[in-house]
């Protein structure tokens, strides 16, 4: 007697990923959960600038970016904004899946409408404390300029510590900035729970990994051919702090090891690193060989080399990825058009508020009518 195959469920996601984080690849974990096999769909440029405003990452970039996830299983390019029963027919998806934050098109139409009326949605809890918009916020911070808060302006010169990560124009209550709280659930959760089996060659790389970019994502690439296990090491946000400037890291420490998690090619992470590669270090991991990309080593505070000891072994390789993204890269795109991003962080948040507002609304009628 032969066993029923079970046929496989195929899940359906979309949106404009822009800036990956750990927020959407959290709603990625959550959709693939639910069934098992998952599609992404990512908007093109225009669309997203249609609707949205302009994106900080391109089409290109951001397919790539979202191919870099460990949950997702194929990328649709191009997918439209609105999601309808035909694109979830054509890839042979059972339903939709998306966060309980509301999207809506330039002209105020929930993004979702359609399969949402034929019962092939499902909602996943969207993760606190993060979002594209809010990142773009801390970034705008950081151009030295005011900033509108109420009625009051005040400056980033003023109090810059308080002010990085909070942006105080925040309204919306899905895009505004709260503290994230990180748990260990959480983490196992973004974690493969494999560990590395004997005779394996294990490969360490350290950093600050500061919003996860392309240029990230194609340095673990190329790191994770040098071996069978690949071991990040994240810097704490004092020892970012100290090698990149006053004004970062733009994502705590706590942020950057979710972000660095999600990514496909990553085994393990080492929580708060020490930023020397030290002897024991290599040898309480069992390295076989240390990567760095082509990005400045700055020296330890003592003025000594970092990677000193792996040089001494025999077992330094620097990388080159072939990709010339950076953080600071990042930055100067949102300073460049920070008026536009300014413009559409707002227009966002009270075009969300609207409709928040009005979801409320409904509900307590529908409370009054059911009492």
């Amino acid at each position: 007697m032969t066993e029923e195959t079970k046929e496989e469920v195929r899940v359906w996601c979309d949106g404009c990923y822009d800036m990956v984080h750990f927020g959407h690849a959290n709603s990625l974990r959550q959709a693939k959960a639910l069934g098992d096999y998952l599609v992404v769909g990512v908007h093109t440029d225009a669309e997203i600038t249609k609707h949205k405003g302009p994106p900080v990452f391109t089409q290109e970039e951001r397919y790539k970016m979202v191919r870099g996830i460990k949950w997702v299983d194929e990328v649709v390019e191009g997918a439209p904004y609105v999601t309808t029963l035909e694109t979830l027919d054509k890839h042979g998806c059972a339903f939709c899946v998306h966060g309980d934050d509301i999207t809506m098109t330039a002209d105020g139409v929930d993004t979702y409408h359609l399969v949402k009326s034929c019962g092939r949605y499902k909602e996943v809890e969207r993760t606190a404390g993060v979002s594209t918009t809010d990142l773009v916020g801390r970034m705008l911070l950081m151009t030295r300029q005011h900033f509108r808060q109420g009625d009051s302006e005040y400056s980033v010169d003023r109090e810059p510590s308080k002010s990085m990560g909070q942006d105080r124009t925040a309204r919306s209550p899905w895009t505004g900035c709260s503290q994230f709280l990180p748990t260990t659930q959480k983490i196992i959760q973004f974690s493969d729970g494999k560990v590395p089996q004997p005779g394996d060659k294990i490969v360490y790389v350290a950093g600050a990994f500061d919003l996860f970019h392309v240029g990230h994502l194609d340095f673990l690439k190329e790191a994770k051919k040098e071996g069978d296990y690949l071991i990040v090491g994240l810097h704490t946000d004092p020892a970012v702090n100290r090698y990149k400037g006053s004004n970062y890291p733009i994502m705590n420490l706590h942020e950057r090891v979710l972000s660095v998690l999600a990514c496909k090619y990553v085994n393990e992470v080492v929580i708060g690193a020490p930023y020397e590669v030290t002897k024991e270090l290599m040898e309480h991991f069992n390295v076989s060989v240390v990567c760095h990309g082509q990005t400045p080593i700055m020296p330890c505070e003592n003025g000594s080399d970092p990677y000193a000891e792996p040089k001494l072994q025999n077992k330094f390789k620097p990388l080159n990825s072939g990709s010339d993204m950076t953080t600071e890269r990042i930055v100067e795109r949102i300073i460049l058009h920070r008026l536009e991003f300014e413009d559409r962080n707002l227009k966002k948040e009270k075009k969300e508020l609207a409709a928040y507002e009005a979801f409320v609304k409904s509900k307590s009628e529908n409370i009054e009518m059911a009492g």
